[in-house]
């Protein structure tokens, strides 16, 4: 059992808090509103406090999944952050899908305090978080992941070190990179069965058994044929880890016309009023 810190409990959080708590560990929350963090500790029967100091004083391992760099530094820096409750020895994880720049910022703010830090971005969505299945890719020292890993594991089916600090950022992109570009040739195939004629479930039930199947086409193609999206990843967060990507590109050279190309759509589809449309709605766009 390890005493742990969780700080930001929304869609990912408040249920990643939870079952570090279901399997044994000592966790006290921190949330901006306060109200949650209440509620999740009356759910659970962790503890709350009411900045991130005190929620960090005495973890050895404290937890950080908010919005995005800015949100981050608040939670993290100054009298009130986590590194001022944090004693030397402990690691902050953080979770948050942010820069690389951030977590090499915030790891030396850290090593200069004699405490531990691992960037730790997760893939899955709010299902894997319920389900305590989501994949972690992790960038940091070895030593401190391996205290960390049996931690992360209550959340977790897979959490992988992927290099030095920023490293799991940085494979964060990659993954969110390589969605946009599944979930747009999933809209744009959806959208020519649908105009040819086809029955657009049974054209998913034949060709998700070849090549093209893919987790967007298994999880998100029968509320497309559907026109539901009102639910799961949102559209502004995608938008956001899509800027991240594409800066970071500009700065070591990558080329990503096409992930330009989709940013550009998931605009379009906030100007429709989707931007807390799931990512697959960029079939909304193709309807007009």
């Amino acid at each position: 059992m390890s005493q742990v810190a969780f700080i930001g409990l929304g869609v990912m959080g408040y249920p990643m808090a939870g079952h570090l708590q279901a399997n044994g560990h000592d966790v006290c929350v921190y949330n901006r509103t306060t109200a949650k963090a209440q509620a999740w500790s009356e759910q659970h029967g962790g503890r709350w406090a009411e900045t991130p100091a005190k929620a960090a004083e005495g973890a050895e391992l404290v937890m950080v999944c908010v919005g995005n760099d800015d949100d981050l530094r608040s939670v993290v820096l100054g009298p009130d952050g986590v590194l001022a409750g944090m004693a030397p020895g402990a690691i902050l994880v953080d979770h948050t899908t942010a820069s690389a720049d951030v977590a090499r910022e915030l790891a030396e703010a850290a090593a200069a305090q004699g405490k531990g830090f691992l960037d730790a971005p997760v893939s899955g969505g709010q299902a894997g978080a319920e389900n305590g299945v989501l994949t972690v890719m992790l960038g940091g020292d070895e030593a401190q992941f391996a205290q960390a890993k049996p931690v992360i594991d209550s959340y977790a089916r897979s959490a992988v070190l992927m290099g030095p600090v920023g490293s799991g950022q940085l494979c964060k992109m990659v993954n969110q990179i390589c969605i946009a570009g599944v979930v747009q040739g999933l809209a744009e195939g959806l959208h020519f069965a649908q105009q040819a004629g086809l029955d657009g479930e049974r054209v998913v039930d034949v060709i998700s058994k070849g090549a093209a199947q893919s987790w967007q086409m298994e999880n998100r193609s029968g509320t497309m044929l559907q026109d539901q999206f009102e639910f799961g990843f949102a559209v502004d967060w995608m938008r956001k880890d899509l800027d991240i990507a594409l800066t970071e590109a500009r700065r070591n050279g990558a080329q990503l016309p096409l992930t330009a190309l989709v940013d550009q759509f998931y605009a379009e589809v906030q100007k429709l009023g989707g931007g807390r449309w799931d990512t697959s709605s960029l079939m909304t766009r193709l309807k007009r």
